[in-house]
């Protein structure tokens, strides 16, 4: 561009040169019919180049730097022409009716497709959108959701009627025989406690007190005292020990009436729980002060936590993008496409948005130009309008030169005949 401007400003330099040249090379030969007319043409184009030069020169500058009224318009004139250029652009070239025709005839939502079918599968957008639904996913504030889910888990959990899982806890307790399996292990506890030194001792010890502290008169009193006379705390313990690992035998072996009569006191007990208002109540009661003294924060916390690394982790993987996201997206597109209506309402939804951004900063363009303006000094501003136009504006000094040359030419042979 540069040396466009530099080639046309020469040519105008030359162009005038020759009308100087050829004005004074004909100075002598004025006397004659053609050399009169040629000087006539020479000084008419040697005028002409110098007044287009002088009226390209004033749009910029002071012509030979001597500050001649009505010159260097664009310096002097900055603002106002700042001014129009934005008042052409927001009214005439770029108004908001042209923006919004403009954008009413653009098909966003097919163009989306298109750009989606074409880019799908390559690995930056695939990588790309990875990173982006992980960088979703990392935004989201987990102690911010943590108050909600800890109200409606506490909302959910006291709204549970004890009614409705009461009876299939304890009917899941008789089909699986939790009954008997919790007599097994108390009566195994009780052998293992029994089967002890220390415990055969704690009996006989407790025994001999309680026979020592019986208050009996006469003949029983006698008894007493020569039955413990008998034993020690070693002995009866032995036999508590034997009485107690004895009735545990006979209560673990399946086939015992006693156990037998003992499950179904048991299960009747159960039943009878089902139909009891009472134990309702005060399960309920427990139910709703443990909800209320429940401090459950952290513990959400800590799980959305966990859930929140994992599933980062998980789109990290290849199986989400290939199982999942694009399936998904594949999915989508093929909807849309089967689907005008939801096209339209789409296109119908990014077409207001868009209009309405437009309406909202359609004053931002001049301001932006404006802006932009501001920024060059009277010098570089100059120097981009030459750079693009200068050319033209070089031209012009041309065409004054020739044409001056071509009318007097013309004029000079007019005033000869007649």
């Amino acid at each position: 561009m540069v040396k466009q401007k530099n080639k046309s400003h020469h040519l105008a330099t030359i162009s005038l040169i020759i009308m100087g040249i050829g004005f004074i090379a004909t100075i002598p030969l004025q006397d004659s019919f053609w050399g009169n007319i040629l000087q006539g043409g020479f000084e008419a184009g040697l005028v002409g180049g110098l007044a287009d030069w002088f009226a390209v020169t004033a749009l910029f500058r002071h012509p030979l730097g001597i500050p001649i009224p009505h010159t260097a318009l664009l310096p002097k004139n900055r603002q106002r022409i700042t001014a129009g250029i934005i008042s052409m652009l927001e009214n005439e070239w770029l108004t908001k009716e042209s923006i919004r025709k403009k954008i009413n005839t653009i098909a966003f939502t097919n163009k989306f497709i298109e750009i989606l079918e074409t880019e799908m599968n390559s690995q930056s957008l695939q990588k790309n959108v990875v990173t982006l639904v992980q960088h979703l996913i990392k935004k989201i504030e987990v102690r911010k959701l943590t108050p909600i889910i800890e109200k409606e888990l506490k909302a959910k959990l006291d709204d549970w009627d004890i009614k409705n899982y009461l009876p299939l806890l304890i009917e899941q307790v008789t089909e699986r025989k939790y009954d008997e399996k919790t007599l097994d292990y108390i009566l195994k506890e009780i052998d293992e406690w029994a089967a002890k030194d220390s415990t055969k001792y704690k009996l006989g010890g407790m025994a001999v007190d309680a026979v020592e502290n019986i208050k009996a008169d006469g003949f029983m009193q006698f008894a007493l005292k020569s039955f413990s006379n008998l034993v020690n705390e070693e002995k009866l313990g032995n036999i508590i020990q034997n009485l107690i690992q004895k009735g545990v035998a006979s209560y673990s072996d399946p086939y015992n009436p006693n156990r037998r009569t003992l499950l179904i006191h048991i299960r009747n007990k159960l039943e009878s729980i089902k139909t009891d208002e009472k134990i309702y109540e005060e399960l309920s009661n427990l139910k709703s002060h443990a909800i209320t003294k429940w401090e459950s924060q952290e513990q959400i916390n800590d799980i959305l936590e966990q859930f929140q690394q994992k599933a980062i982790n998980f789109v990290a993987e290849p199986g989400f993008l290939n199982h999942y996201l694009l399936p998904f997206i594949n999915d989508m597109l093929t909807e849309l496409k089967t689907s005008p209506e939801k096209v339209e309402a789409i296109d119908t939804w990014i077409k207001s948005k868009l209009s309405s951004f437009v309406d909202k900063n359609h004053s931002k363009i001049g301001k932006l130009v404006k802006e932009n303006l501001d920024k060059l000094d009277d010098k570089t501003l100059i120097n981009m309008v030459e750079t693009n136009v200068g050319k033209d504006l070089q031209w012009i000094r041309v065409n004054g030169a020739v044409c001056g040359f071509l009318i007097g030419l013309i004029l000079v042979g007019l005033r000869a005949f007649f």
